[in-house]
């Protein structure tokens, strides 16, 4: 009897337990050179699955060796062109060929190979791939009942993160570290158990990297050169909780069941966002809500209910597109971090389906601010209406998000009406920040002090002070100081021979920048002001409410060449799409800006701001971009 295997039985390891059962006593098994050329390919690429192939030659090997079977290897090796249409089919064609030449039994655990072999008239043996009960990994036992996750790294002391929610800490699990082939040992174990268990599959297969789901635990395995050394994280939730377990959770119940929602669940990494998200997904599944997850990797803890959606094409648009045809009354989007994903995120919301993004954030506006710039102004309130925030395992605070039209906070001009989006604090009924555009830059007030000090300034005060500095210093040439009197009344204190500039002709310039900004401004010298020298500063705010520069040396950042139109300065940014940045000439502060997805910065002609960059490209100043 002659037998013909091709390379997914090879790889499945079935034709020396296929001789070992007497199936193939005393057969002569052909291996095609292509087989072994395609198992070479893969090991030299780090694909565990050309390992497992030239292992099972071996036990031929070792078999024909015992005389039980007869072994050679027949063909010749695929070209280069064959090899690159290997998908198309070309080698799997090359191997039935052969078994068609020597009439001998073709072998594949391949349903497609073995359908196509009996058409053309072969002798075809299907196998399909053995599936065993898989036991304990070794990885599991590095694990406790309070242990998130486990680091194995070959030539170093195995270490773990243990304790309750919010309170972990990176220890030492045990006294020696771990060599190489110990570390081997255990990597190969856990892809094997992905492959033979009902409970396990391989959810990232790249080149040094392998991402494995077995049962709870998500296990990512690094190798060189991707990795300096082999590397194993497993990580597995440790806890699992109930929506009636945190505060507030009859309004938000009532909330999450009234209609479909954008909600952001945010919070430090390790905060117990997922675990939170996961008791949400549970309670809007059990209240006649279709559920569906997309995530990368998959590592939810959800039922059977809920169907987990990963990447699909290598891309979460296609998952997206593909939801939108399964029509979910909610989706929980685990992790949203890039611009993409904010993009795909708003995408289906504004499609009707209820949206719930985990997000990492360290305070709860966090979570809101990194949708400016990446979702337009007005939209955010359609595409977000809920913030929640979680801290060491609690609901810490929950955000409820709205528009309006109104004056902003400390502002008293009826004509400075314009949207706002406020957010309010769900369970205290009251704003705390104020998003809008102010003077063409889109700013994130905080309507309480959140320093807490006496004395302290309100953000709007803050955004004030920042832009009337803005304004001054892009007329004056020497140093600027800002006092605000009252939230519609400033004094500016100048250098004395910048009084004329500032003031311009019968008072006409400092009455634009008034009529620009809303506040009526007093123009003084510097011996004037009782502070002078006493320490009293000229910083301002940034326009996203962070503290910004008065005019002081910043931090160095990438330089950039900016180009002038007829109607803008454009500043071409790199890498830094969606990011609030700060815009640098010489050294000095001009303005903070957030970056367009196109990745640039536009600055309208004829602006205060503008006329600043602009001499300070005349005057072939260094022009930098510094991210905030």
């Amino acid at each position: 009897m002659n037998v013909v295997p091709d390379t997914s039985v090879v790889i499945d390891g079935r034709v020396s337990v296929a001789i070992e059962d007497g199936q193939f006593e005393g057969a002569t098994i052909s291996v095609p050179e292509a087989v072994v050329a395609e198992l070479e390919a893969q090991a030299n690429d780090g694909i565990e699955s050309g390992w497992d192939g030239l292992e099972e030659l071996q036990r031929l090997a070792d078999l024909a060796d015992e005389g039980t079977v007869e072994l050679e290897y027949i063909g010749e090796r695929p070209s280069a062109i064959e090899r690159g249409h290997a998908s198309e089919g070309e080698i799997d064609a090359l191997i039935r060929d052969l078994a068609e030449d020597h009439e001998a039994t073709f072998m594949t655990s391949d349903v497609v190979q073995a359908e196509v072999a009996r058409a053309k008239g072969l002798e075809v043996e299907h196998v399909s791939p053995e599936v065993r009960e898989v036991g304990t990994l070794t990885v599991e036992n590095y694990f406790d009942d309070q242990t998130m996750s486990v680091h194995l790294k070959t030539d170093a002391v195995p270490k773990a993160k243990r304790g309750e929610l919010g309170e972990m800490h990176y220890e030492p699990i045990a006294d020696e570290p771990l060599e190489e082939a110990t570390m081997d040992e255990y990597a190969r174990e856990v892809i094997d158990g992905a492959k033979e268990s009902s409970e396990g599959f391989i959810e990232l297969s790249q080149p040094g990297m392998k991402i494995v789901q077995f049962r709870d635990y998500r296990i990512a395995i690094g190798r060189p050169p991707f990795s300096d050394g082999i590397e194993i994280t497993a990580v597995r939730p440790i806890a699992q909780t109930d929506i009636e377990d945190y505060e507030n959770a009859d309004e938000l119940k009532e909330r999450l069941l009234e209609r479909q929602r954008g909600v952001l669940i945010s919070g430090a990494p390790g905060a117990g966002k997922s675990t939170f998200a996961q008791a949400v997904a549970r309670f809007i599944s059990n209240h006649d809500y279709a559920v569906k997850t997309m995530e990368k990797p998959r590592d939810l803890q959800v039922g059977p209910e809920i169907t987990q959606y990963t990447e699909l094409g290598g891309e979460m648009a296609n998952t997206a597109d593909a939801l939108l045809m399964v029509r979910p009354d909610y989706t929980i989007y685990d992790e949203v971090r890039k611009t993409d994903d904010f993009e795909v995120f708003a995408d289906m919301r504004l499609a009707g389906v209820g949206m719930i993004g985990v997000v990492h954030a360290t305070r709860p506006i966090d979570a809101l601010q990194r949708l400016v710039g990446r979702v337009e102004l007005g939209m955010i309130p359609q595409v977000v209406d809920t913030v929640v925030y979680i801290e060491a395992g609690e609901v810490n605070t929950v955000y409820d998000v709205r528009t309006e039209v109104k004056v902003p906070a400390g502002l008293t001009e009826e004509d400075l009406a314009r949207p706002v989006i406020q957010v309010t604090n769900f369970e205290t009924g009251e704003p705390e920040y104020e998003i809008y555009t102010f003077n063409r830059q889109v700013v994130t007030v905080p309507l309480k002090d959140e320093e807490g000090g006496p004395g302290s300034e309100s953000g709007v005060d803050r955004i004030a002070k920042q832009e009337i500095e803005r304004e001054i210093r892009s007329i004056a040439r020497g140093y600027v100081d800002v006092e605000l009197r009252s939230q519609d009344k400033a004094v500016v204190y100048v250098e004395e021979n910048d009084i004329s500039s500032v003031i311009g002709k019968g008072g006409g310039r400092i009455t634009d920048v008034e009529n620009r900004l809303g506040i009526d401004i007093d123009v003084r010298t510097h011996d004037e002001n009782p502070n002078y020298g006493a320490g009293g500063g000229g910083g301002g705010a940034t326009a996203n409410g962070a503290g910004g520069g008065g005019g002081g040396q910043q931090t160095a950042g990438e330089m950039v060449t900016p180009e002038i139109t007829s109607r803008h300065i454009v500043i071409p940014v790199d890498g830094n799409h969606g990011e609030t940045v700060e815009v640098q000439a010489g050294g000095d502060y001009l303005f903070t800006a957030t970056v367009s997805r196109g990745g640039e910065i536009q600055v309208s002609r004829g602006s205060a701001i503008a006329d600043e960059l602009e001499q300070a490209i005349d005057r072939k100043e260094p022009v930098s971009v510094v991210p905030s």
